[in-house]
């Protein structure tokens, strides 16, 4: 029986590394967005593309290869060699942080099945993360390709589904982990589990439309708050394709933050009732991070505070997803 413990244990440690991998993995793809880095790779080179360019000459080759994008030739003509390796550094970085990733999840998860320390009920569940990740690569480069043939940037539905992928993997390996740990489940009322739903559900949409604001630069305008302009909402409204307009996006991002906030700090202090730290930490991040959000936007996104506001989403989406776990059916 001990053993079975210490085993859950080293697996629930591994589970969570791979965890703070993927939420780390989301911060630099902020920085990769937010510096217009995303495109400057315009191949998929899953081993050669391992290693950055190690000569002048491989540098130059990078280059003329990236010449010919469209980001490129509208955005960026004139570049220089050295102004390229700048971009270059974050979407190669992002990229080895994905194999990364995909090898500190795949060998020692190799090492657990032959160990046995994986229960049998449970092996097809990390198969299936495993195979999660390697659809998120092939999502990625998706993703890139939609910015290489006559757009300078990659398709914000594309992103957004990049970033859900991502956020998908993020959760199952939390809540995997969490399973090893085989903590003490809290007894609450049916109500506040289906108000955690809610929750849940308010905070991933509104992680996945901060995509959609990022992918179209909608965080470039209108940098006031809470006014747009003259109003609450801004007057391009219902004027364009709602889905492809800036300030529509930005508009819809700010209600759904308002609405999950109302929704998780209200969930957060009915949690204090059962669990205060649990209650305090949901109300108390949610808060930080609409903090965090109107910051990047007052800021112009600033890339400092806009990744903060990233990685401070995923937290409140783990605080979120904790309390859930944690959740037992009442006995009252």
């Amino acid at each position: 029986m001990t053993e079975i413990k210490n085993n859950a244990r080293i697996l629930a440690i591994w589970l969570f590394f791979c965890a703070f991998m993927v939420m780390a993995m989301t911060g630099i793809g902020a920085v990769t967005r937010l510096t217009e880095s995303g495109l400057s790779i315009a191949r998929w080179d899953v081993i050669s593309g391992t290693l950055p360019p190690l000569t002048e000459e491989d540098w130059q080759q990078q280059f003329d290869i990236y010449k010919q994008t469209p980001q490129y030739q509208q955005i960026n003509k004139g570049m220089s060699v050295e102004e390229f390796k700048g971009i270059f550094f974050w979407e190669w970085f992002h990229r080895v942080w994905g194999r990364l990733i995909g090898i500190v999840f795949a060998v020692p998860m190799i090492f657990f099945f032959v160990k046995g320390y994986i229960p049998r009920d449970d092996r097809l569940k990390y198969l299936g993360l495993l195979a999660l990740g390697g659809a998120q690569g092939a999502l990625g480069w998706f993703m890139v390709k939609s910015g290489l043939v006559d757009r300078p940037s990659v398709s914000h539905f594309r992103l957004a589904a990049h970033l859900s992928l991502a956020l998908t993997i993020y959760s199952a390996l939390l809540w995997m982990g969490l399973k090893n740990l085989q903590l003490q489940k809290i007894s609450v009322p049916a109500s506040l589990k289906f108000h955690g739903g809610v929750a849940l559900t308010l905070v991933a949409i509104t992680i996945v439309w901060g995509a959609f604001v990022a992918g179209l630069d909608a965080g470039m305008i209108y940098n006031t708050f809470p006014l747009m302009g003259n109003g609450i909402a801004p007057p391009e409204l219902g004027q364009t394709p709602f889905l492809y307009d800036p300030a529509s996006i930005q508009f819809t991002h700010r209600l759904l933050a308002m609405l999950t906030g109302l929704v998780v700090f209200s969930y957060g202090l009915r949690w204090t009732e059962f669990h205060k730290k649990i209650g305090w930490a949901l109300a108390t991040w949610v808060l930080v991070q609409i903090g965090l959000g109107i910051a990047t936007l007052l800021t112009v996104v600033d890339i400092h505070t806009a990744t903060t506001h990233q990685i401070g989403a995923v937290i409140l989406l783990s605080c979120v997803v904790f309390s859930l776990y944690i959740s037992g059916d009442s006995k009252r």
